[in-house]
């Protein structure tokens, strides 16, 4: 058995589930099997996006983000369900739990993925055997297909993972990188989206080999220090290790809300944005994630569509901070038209504990005093629900939640003194 097993080195395993949300529908309601079904928004609006569908329905050629009106079109007797949030994330915590029974070594990434590192576990059989052990349970216990690569690091399993769907199990050997991955056009290649490839096209890299192959100053020069990552990478390099500590990988947490209707008030549409970044700070706060990135989206009346996004100084997540960023994206970005929606989201969210905050001698010193009053006013929020107590937008107006939030301070610092 050892023999399947390297002395040095590791087996991964990228356990990848197939067509996620609509496999839990149909595991759910059993009348769903082997009918198309998608899984979108409010189904009566022309705009409603799908999120993911069933082999079935991509079998008449839909996809994820295509409009329903495309997709009803093309199977006149599709089936629709809305999206279930709480079921889908009730059901992930149940996968994982299988899977952790196979190795402690376990990396969720996603609601629908995690790595799993075997290296320990010729007892269990081989890498193979192990792999199907693990689709046998999923399908019997919770009736959900996955898909799973085998290989020595989590890149080639990850790889691995995407090259039969739905129910396949694949082994990607690092000697195999050559024949199987260098062929393929470089935006097949995890990691890299549309615009990163379109950077690579423009100084002929077109495939995954001629990335393996490529300048290194050419590649930082065009697309940064990453480059040399995603040159590792198509050489079937990644020293990444399975980490069980790890947050799951959000890419972003956002709020958006339509107005009643078209808003010109600066007022009313700041208002509007400080809800907005209470909600994302929220978010983030139970997740004990930050946000490396802000974005905001302004919607006119007349349809037009505006987002525009911001690199942050430090990684943040009070609300005051958020908004105080949006805020400043706003006012920069806004032509004074009215408004008709607005959003607020956080991007590269990451943990907490992973953050390197910039701080000066000015910052850490309001850090260490704030800390104290910004956790009682959280706790109070979260209590009583929505925002009971919160900074004022504005330091010239001071309502009656602003009057609170200082009276509840002052108290604080008379006791702490």
């Amino acid at each position: 058995m050892q023999n399947y097993y390297p002395k040095s080195g590791r087996v991964i395993l990228h356990v990848d589930m197939n067509s996620y949300y609509a496999s839990v529908e149909v595991a759910n309601d059993p009348s769903l099997q082997g009918k198309p079904l998608v899984i979108a928004g409010n189904e009566k609006e022309r705009r409603g996006i799908i999120v993911t569908c069933s082999y079935e329905a991509r079998a008449f050629g839909i996809r994820a983000t295509m409009p329903l009106w495309e997709a009803k079109k093309r199977c006149p007797h599709l089936i629709i369900r809305k999206p279930n949030h709480e079921l889908y994330r009730k059901t992930a915590y149940q996968i994982f739990e299988i899977m952790a029974e196979f190795s402690p070594i376990l990396q969720p990434v996603s609601i629908d993925e995690a790595y799993i590192d075997i290296s320990n576990c010729s007892h269990l059989g081989t890498p193979i055997e192990i792999s199907e052990k693990i689709q046998t349970a999923l399908l019997e216990r919770l009736k959900l297909p996955c898909s799973i690569g085998i290989a020595p690091n989590r890149f080639l399993a990850k790889t691995a993972s995407d090259m039969k769907k739905p129910l396949g199990i694949t082994v990607l050997r690092k000697r195999e990188v050559p024949t199987i991955l260098w062929p393929r056009k470089v935006e097949e290649m995890h990691g890299i989206g549309i615009k990163t490839a379109e950077k690579l096209n423009e100084i002929s890299i077109y495939t995954i080999g001629d990335l393996a192959k490529a300048n290194e100053y050419l590649l930082k020069q065009k697309i940064g220090n990453y480059a040399l990552v995603l040159k590792e990478r198509a050489n079937g390099i990644d020293e990444r290790e399975v980490d069980p500590n790890a947050i799951l990988e959000f890419k972003s947490i956002g709020n958006s809300t339509t107005l009643p209707n078209d808003v010109s008030e600066e007022s009313h549409l700041i208002e509007t944005l400080k809800l907005l970044s209470d909600k994302v700070a929220m978010r983030l706060k139970r997740k004990n994630a930050v946000a490396v990135t802000l974005q905001i989206m302004i919607k006119y009346a007349n349809r037009k569509m505006v987002t525009r996004s911001k690199k942050l100084f430090n990684p943040i997540q009070d609300p005051q901070e958020l908004l105080h960023e949006a805020v400043d994206l706003f006012m920069k970005n806004w032509s004074g038209d009215p408004v008709r929606l607005l959003g607020v989201t956080a991007h590269e969210v990451i943990n907490k504990s992973d953050a390197f905050k910039q701080l000066n001698i000015f910052n850490y010193e309001q850090d260490i005093k704030d800390e104290p009053i910004v956790n009682v006013v959280e706790k109070i929020n979260a209590k009583y629900g929505g925002n009971i107590i919160s900074k004022g937008i504005r330091s010239d107006v001071k309502d009656e939640k602003q009057m609170l939030y200082e009276f509840l301070k002052s108290k604080m610092e008379i006791n702490e003194n």
